[in-house]
């Protein structure tokens, strides 16, 4: 789950880091008010999203020379003005594709001078299952592209969770970023903070890009970004509390209530399947047979019919699929439950797309009849292979 970033600018504040003062505008009416509780004499007004690049994305029917998501004012008028403008518009950024997200929420916060940006992140390391810090002079920079032209800038080191966070650990940082005198100490203090909160929240991710040094010699969080661990949110009620549903696929939303492993993609052909490593399996074949999966979808191995059904209709709720194949190696799954499923699904949103089934495995054959005796128009598969051969073919017509 990922929060905004002024919600993670509070939590940033709450542990002690620096942090600008801000405020959250949700309603155009809020945001002379809210400007006018900051000192200034820069006001920075910022879109608020779950996507990055905003400083150089576009409004959507944007007026030529219209600024991004990040404006820099000079008054707490011009700042509301700005908010107003942005508020209910969608923006369009490197990240959010060419459909964008609509802007629900400003944050407006006190300018800050910048001697020098830097690129802090702590992540999850999937090899080591240790958190990681990784961090770079080059802030304010997407770090793929300096990953990709500069490696040699970028500090990577995992942390020993049997000893956890040591000093040391913050000074290789600082002299990894250059800093000097007290912003050594600085640095030290701030990583410290972060991986406590990191720690203590079940963070999956926790960006600082940029982390600059201002004009006054000190650290500062300037941007934030952070995700959690999904698995863990019911350890946190007070995250739980910051998610904005808004900012979700609503068809993720949905099959979230009915514990379905779903993720939207780009492609046309809706994929439902159980087990994550046979729906990976499943969209590669896919692809290798010339289409692009719509949705990576695990049902898991403990699914009911009312369960199936419902990932069923979520798939055929995106106007992207031009046809679905379900792929079921029945193990704990059963196949005839995954069978009635999908025939109670298909009678109540109805089918207008090619259907292609491959079942295997436990209660197979009953599976099998409960399709064959549906009355409904299902192409049959032997296996994977036939089963991504035959949907290609019918969504290619």
């Amino acid at each position: 789950m990922n929060i905004h970033e002024y919600q993670a600018k509070a939590l940033l504040r709450d542990y002690g880091a620096p942090v600008s003062d801000g405020r959250a505008v949700l309603r155009a009416e809020e945001a002379k008010t809210a400007a006018g509780a900051l000192d200034g004499p820069v006001w920075v007004v910022k879109a608020q999203i779950h996507a990055g690049g905003r400083g150089k994305g576009t409004f959507k029917e944007a007026d030529a020379g219209e600024k991004g998501g990040v404006r820099l004012t000079r008054s707490a008028t011009e700042a509301a003005e700005e908010a107003r403008k942005m508020l209910g518009r969608t923006l369009v950024t490197k990240q959010t594709g060419p459909a964008g997200k609509q802007v629900g929420r400003i944050y407006i916060e006190d300018g800050s001078g910048i001697e020098t940006e830097m690129y802090l992140a702590l992540l999850v390391d999937r090899v080591t299952s240790r958190i990681s810090f990784v961090a770079s002079t080059e802030g304010g920079m997407d770090i793929e592209e300096v990953a990709e032209t500069t490696p040699e800038k970028i500090l990577s080191f995992s942390v020993d969770p049997a000893i956890g966070y040591q000093p040391y650990h913050g000074r290789r940082i600082a002299f990894g970023l250059g800093l000097t005198g007290p912003q050594v100490k600085q640095c030290v203090k701030l990583m410290g903070t972060l991986y406590k909160l990191f720690v203590d929240k079940d963070m999956e991710m926790l960006e600082i890009n940029p982390l600059i040094v201002t004009d006054k010699g000190d650290l500062k969080c300037l941007d934030a970004k952070m995700g959690f661990d999904g698995n863990a949110l019911y350890r946190h009620p007070d995250i739980m509390e910051l998610r904005d549903e808004t900012e979700e696929d609503s068809k993720e939303l949905q099959a979230s209530k009915y514990d379905l492993n779903y993720i939207a993609l780009d492609g046309e052909i809706g994929c439902m399947v159980n087990g994550a490593g046979l729906a990976m399996a499943t969209m590669d074949i896919i692809k290798l047979y010339g289409s692009e999966p719509a949705n990576f979808l695990d049902v898991g191995g403990g699914a009911t019919k009312e369960k199936v059904t419902e990932a069923f209709k979520i798939i055929t709720s995106d106007p992207q699929v031009k046809g679905i194949l379900v792929n079921i190696f029945g193990g704990i799954m059963r196949c005839d439950v995954i069978a009635e499923g999908v025939v109670a699904a298909v009678r109540e949103v109805g089918l207008e797309v090619p259907l292609v089934v491959r079942l295997e495995g436990t209660n197979v054959e009953k599976g099998k009849e409960i399709i064959n005796t549906s009355g409904l128009n299902v192409i049959a598969a032997d296996d994977l292979k036939d089963g991504a051969e035959k949907i290609v073919k019918a969504v290619k017509g």
